[in-house]
């Protein structure tokens, strides 16, 4: 019996701890790894005005082939980032039309509407 009150509190104690981690990170958890909010680059470019930004724009970041070869033939508008945030590998192809177009940034599998409607106004108030 008392085993069987450890386990169950055990589990309980990591799953609240895991719901706790997902609130404090907010819809932006996934972006900050790679991402700043401000416009200072990290492992990718600064987030800050990325919503309506012209896709592969932001000077002196070394994008992908995909990217660089159609810098500002599109903008980061709801379209194209639910399409990216699902599936950034998927979504470069179809962006540029090129089978072969690759993107350095892996696939987020962030496909939820939800969650994207989250993210999404977390970056227009990014500004």
């Amino acid at each position: 019996m008392k085993k069987t009150l450890l386990i169950a509190a055990t589990a309980a104690f990591i799953m609240t701890g895991f719901a706790a981690t997902e609130a404090i990170a907010g819809p932006e958890g996934k972006c900050k790894t790679c991402h700043n909010f401000t416009a200072k680059k990290k492992v990718g470019p600064g987030l800050k005005g990325v919503f309506n930004r012209p896709a592969g724009s932001v000077e002196g970041f070394k994008y992908g082939k995909g990217l660089k070869a159609n810098s500002g033939k599109w903008n980061w508008d709801e379209e194209h980032l639910r399409k990216w945030m699902c599936n950034s590998k998927k979504a470069i192809k179809e962006f540029t039309g090129d089978d072969h177009a690759k993107t350095k940034m892996p696939p987020q599998k962030v496909c939820d509407e939800a969650k994207q409607t989250k993210i999404i106004d977390f970056l227009k108030g990014l500004g």
